[in-house]
């Protein structure tokens, strides 16, 4: 039984999470289903609400914060709120299907510390930072003043490796594919 089950990918922006994400969801369409997060930032390029996040105002993420309607939330950088809606993960579990999230360190440690064994949080690892560096600046979608706010991030969240289930490092991304669903395979199998 996948419901009540939780995977959680964590990594500093621009480690490959969302890549490794991915990758999973196809691997395992029939048993994961991704959780979609809230979001007061405005939408990037061609993001849709509903698919990449659920789009609210600063207002409506704190009633929804207000009226406990979180699983974790934070304030990645000022004004800028994330979060897990409650609804978003029952939405999944009433599928019989795990629920897999690509969330920030600090929110992946929140979900993990709040379901234990239930939950499997894996760490995606970047070569270096300079590496790091270079992917966001290859992204295009961020301004030269919000990657180094992201930089800054990434150098004190990689010292939190250690607190998560499983790291990867994903230097060759084949080769973190492949560890990425062997890890999942054998966390959905545990009963």
């Amino acid at each position: 039984m996948l419901s009540g089950k939780l995977i959680i990918f964590s990594a500093p922006s621009g480690s490959g999470k969302t890549t490794l994400v991915r990758h999973i969801l196809k691997t395992f369409p029939d048993q994961i289903e991704f959780s979609i997060s809230a979001t007061s930032r405005p939408k990037r390029g061609v993001e849709v609400n509903g698919k990449d996040y659920y789009y609210l105002s600063v207002d409506e993420f704190k009633q929804k914060v207000a009226n406990n309607e979180f699983l974790e939330w934070e304030e990645v950088y000022a004004g800028t709120h994330y979060g897990t809606l409650k609804a978003e993960v029952e939405r999944v579990w009433a599928k019989n299907k795990a629920v897999i999230f690509d969330i920030d360190v600090e929110g992946g440690l929140n979900l993990k510390n709040q379901f234990g064994e239930k939950a499997l949080a894996v760490f995606v690892m970047p070569p270096s930072i300079k590496i790091l560096e270079e992917r966001l600046h290859s992204r295009s979608t961020d301004s030269k003043e919000s990657i180094a706010r992201r930089i800054a991030k990434a150098e004190k969240e990689l010292k939190t490796a250690e607190l998560f289930d499983v790291f990867i490092l994903n230097e060759n991304l084949e080769e973190a594919c492949a560890k990425a669903e062997e890890i999942v395979q054998d966390f959905m199998n545990v009963v």
